[in-house]
C-alpha cells in the first residue's frame, strides 16, 4: 500500500474483532516505531503489549482509577463506570501502549521527546492500516493517571500518551474529510506565478 493511501484511509475503528494477531506483526509496528524521527537519537519511547488475561488487570486498574474520586467509590454509579472500564480493557485483542520517557540530559527537550513518541505511534498506525489490521489511539484521563503510570512501572515523570487498542476490524470504517490544506497554509518567500 503507497503510504499516502495509508495516511488518507486510516481511520479510528469503532469495533474490532477478537481474533489476536500474530506476535510477529505486532513485532513489525514496533519495529516501524523505533524508525520515527527523534532529536539526538535518545529514543524516548517505551512500549508495552498487554494481550489475554494481561488485558483484565488493566481493565481492573483502569476501573480503580475511575472510581478513585467519586463521592461514594462503593455506590452504583460507582460500580456501572467500574464495568465500562473493565469492558474498555477488553474490546480489543491487543492493547499497545506507548510512553514517553523523562527527558534527560542537558540538550533533551521535553516537546521534542513528546513529538518522536507521536511520530513513532503514527508510524505504527499506519503500518497497521497498510497491514490489515485497525486501530483507536485513546488518551484521556487514563494517559495521565499516576495509579495507570504505577501499573506499568512508570515514575511520575514519565508520560503516557497512547493507549492503542489493535486487531483486525469488524465492520466497515467511515470515511473521513479534511479541510483541504491550503485552507491552512502560508506560503513565505514562494514564487506567485507557479515557476520553479
Amino acid at each position: 500500500m503507497d503510504v499516502l493511501e495509508a495516511i488518507r484511509q486510516r481511520r479510528s475503528a469503532k469495533k474490532l474483532r477478537p481474533d489476536l494477531p500474530p506476535r510477529e506483526l505486532i513485532d513489525e509496528l514496533l519495529e516501524a516505531a523505533t524508525w520515527a524521527p527523534n532529536h539526538h537519537q535518545n529514543e524516548p519511547w517505551r512500549f508495552f503489549v498487554l494481550a489475554g488475561e494481561a488485558r483484565e488487570r488493566f481493565g481492573q486498574a483502569l476501573a480503580g482509577d475511575a472510581v478513585r474520586a467519586l463521592h461514594d467509590p462503593t455506590g452504583e454509579l460507582s460500580e456501572t463506570i467500574a464495568r465500562a472500564q473493565r469492558d474498555k480493557a477488553m474490546r480489543a485483542p491487543v492493547i499497545l501502549v506507548a510512553a514517553m520517557e523523562p527527558p534527560f540530559g542537558p540538550k533533551i527537550v521535553e516537546v521534542e521527546n513528546v513529538c518522536a513518541v507521536a511520530c513513532a505511534i503514527q508510524n505504527m498506525l499506519l503500518l497497521a492500516h497498510a497491514r490489515g489490521l485497525a486501530t483507536k489511539w485513546s488518551t484521556g484521563e487514563a494517559a495521565r493517571s499516576e495509579h495507570l503510570k504505577r501499573f506499568f512501572g512508570l515514575t511520575p515523570e514519565h508520560q503516557i500518551l497512547a493507549y492503542i487498542y489493535l486487531g483486525y476490524p469488524d465492520g466497515d470504517v467511515s470515511a473521513a474529510r479534511r479541510t483541504p490544506h491550503h485552507e491552512k497554509t502560508t506560503w513565505l518567500g514562494w514564487p506567485t506565478n507557479g515557476a520553479h
